[in-house]
């Protein structure tokens, strides 16, 4: 690699001190449209690996990957993290994230998995409030409503449609929401890269442990029942490991892409771009299985994408007018 573009890629892959919105929204766009690619193809090897072996061996692969990338631009292994308290946590919080999200994914359609992880920014707004004690107005609390109400269409609790694991993807909303709250507010000064070394190692330690404890078969009657949750290591052939390595490079590629559009934008004028996952989503169920939500889930994807962007708009005005005041007490 030439000076020139050393340059360059290490610019995109440092931290950041200022913001570039429609750089962050493009960037946002192209990221989940390969993550929901890459879940169509965890899905479709879920048959025939563990969640335990396939991250065990993606993280392997993301690990040489990022180690590769780091020589090629610093000449080193890697950028020191800032705070790396904080970049373990981002990492332990998407690790939760990634098992409750594919811990569900051999029983749902992309779709409804799409649908249950997008209620994410309604419990940013929650959270935010509990935790950071920004005020949630009227029209938010009945913002955060609407998308409950989507959410619950999906789910169909109380009938015999309803499915339990159907809440794993909600479960991982909740820590995807921990995690953008501490990417945005902890690690933007991070190099992406170091970002998805945090993540890459804190999967690969996960994926061993499960491994450990699952390998030999010791919970019978629920590995009978979910088997890609608690079974260890199986034997793969070569096109399911060719997979894994696709779904490797294209993991790291939007992690860092997502990890540096956060870092370069406003969390609440990303949000609306965010739900574009739901459309790529269901676009891939639907070229891999020929899968077509339903009227209720539809109506639930609406309703849960309007009520997260509305949150996001109405953050946004919140922010201009804090702003607006604080200029005007300066005068």
């Amino acid at each position: 690699m030439n000076k020139t573009a050393r340059h360059k890629a290490s610019g995109f892959l440092g931290g950041t001190s200022e913001d570039r919105p429609a750089m962050a929204a493009s960037l946002m766009v192209g990221a989940l449209a390969l993550l929901a690619l890459q879940d169509g193809l965890v899905k479709l090897t879920s048959g025939d690996v563990s969640l335990w072996q396939f991250q065990t061996l993606r993280a392997s692969c993301n690990l040489l990957l990022v180690a590769g990338l780091s020589h090629l631009i610093w000449g080193s292994m890697r950028p020191r993290p800032v705070r790396i308290w904080a970049v373990t946590l981002r990492s332990l919080l998407l690790v939760g994230a990634m098992i409750f999200f594919f811990g569900g994914i051999p029983f749902l359609s992309l779709a409804e998995l799409a649908a249950g992880l997008y209620i994410f920014p309604l419990f940013i707004a929650v959270l935010s409030r509990v935790f950071l004690g920004e005020p949630v107005g009227p029209r938010r609390v009945a913002a955060i409503l609407v998308g409950f109400t989507g959410t619950l269409l999906i789910l169909k609790p109380g009938t015999e449609a309803f499915q339990p694991v159907g809440l794993m993807p909600v479960a991982a909303a909740l820590c995807y929401a921990c995690t953008i709250l501490v990417t945005r507010r902890l690690c933007r000064e991070e190099s992406p890269v170091t970002l998805a070394y945090g993540v890459s190692i804190a999967f690969l330690v996960a994926g061993v442990l499960g491994l450990l404890v699952f390998t030999g078969n010791p919970f019978e009657n629920l590995a009978a029942s979910w088997p890609y949750l608690f079974t260890g290591w199986r034997e793969i052939d070569l096109f399911v490991l060719a997979i894994i390595v696709i779904c490797s490079c294209i993991n790291l590629t939007s992690n860092i892409t997502l990890a540096k559009a956060y870092q370069s934008a406003e969390a609440s004028w990303l949000a609306p771009f965010d739900y574009s996952y739901l459309i790529f989503a269901t676009f891939w169920g639907f070229v891999f299985w020929g899968d077509v939500p339903g009227g209720l889930t539809l109506l639930g994807m609406t309703m849960i994408a309007g009520a997260g962007a509305f949150v996001a708009w109405r953050e946004r005005q919140l922010v201009r007018s804090r702003r607006a005041n604080f200029n005007r007490n300066l005068r």
